[in-house]
């Protein structure tokens, strides 16, 4: 029985990404994360917290 040869596909030009757009305003998404939630960071009800930690420098506790 002949088997089918199997053929590199790396000659294919590379996929534009598909364009997504908010559920609300409809404006176009570039985040990543706005693009997995479908909602831009204006329109998004949770708070996106991008800042790191905020350390204030303190007293060492005594004892410690």
């Amino acid at each position: 029985m002949a088997r089918p040869e199997q053929h590199v596909l790396a000659d294919l030009p590379p996929t534009p990404r598909a364009r997504v757009r908010c559920r609300k305003c409809r404006r176009e998404l570039t985040d990543p994360e706005s693009r997995r939630r479908r909602l831009g960071p204006e329109c998004d009800p949770d708070a996106r917290i991008t800042h790191d930690r905020h350390h204030v420098d303190q007293e060492p506790i005594p004892g410690l």
